[in-house]
């Protein structure tokens, strides 16, 4: 099991980082062509103008944490929500990448389970 989580919080650090670094240097990517309502959606988000470096920040960030192996359980908390809507917005707007969605929900979802001692004493009623 423990392995296991090693691989995970690596491979889905390093998904998020590459993502990051990608969107911060403008690196040249094959985007997949995009539906009128992804468009709109994306249209959206880029006119609020700090939405998406923000969400990319908060992935770099954790990204980082989850490779290095410092404040994990943290960085599975904050980046479950980027994680949740990325999953969201393939179910509703692009389901032809909802697979690689579900994988990044799943692995997410496993590091949270692994690291759930940690999460005990906030989930205490008091």
């Amino acid at each position: 099991m423990k392995i296991a989580v090693i691989i995970v919080r690596v491979l889905l650090g390093a998904l998020f980082v590459f993502g990051a670094v990608a969107y911060f240097l403008h690196l040249p990517m094959k985007q997949p062509e995009m539906s009128a309502d992804q468009k709109t959606f994306m249209s959206g988000v880029m006119a609020s103008v700090y939405l998406f470096p923000l969400i990319k920040i908060t992935e770099l960030v954790c990204g980082l944490a989850l490779i290095i192996g410092r404040f994990v359980p943290l960085a599975v908390v904050v980046i479950f929500p980027v994680t949740l809507n990325i999953l969201l917005y393939h179910a509703f707007l692009g389901p032809a990448q909802l697979p690689m969605a579900v994988v990044l929900l799943l692995a997410n979802l496993f590091l949270a389970y692994a690291y759930r001692k940690n999460y005990t004493s906030m989930l205490v009623a008091k």
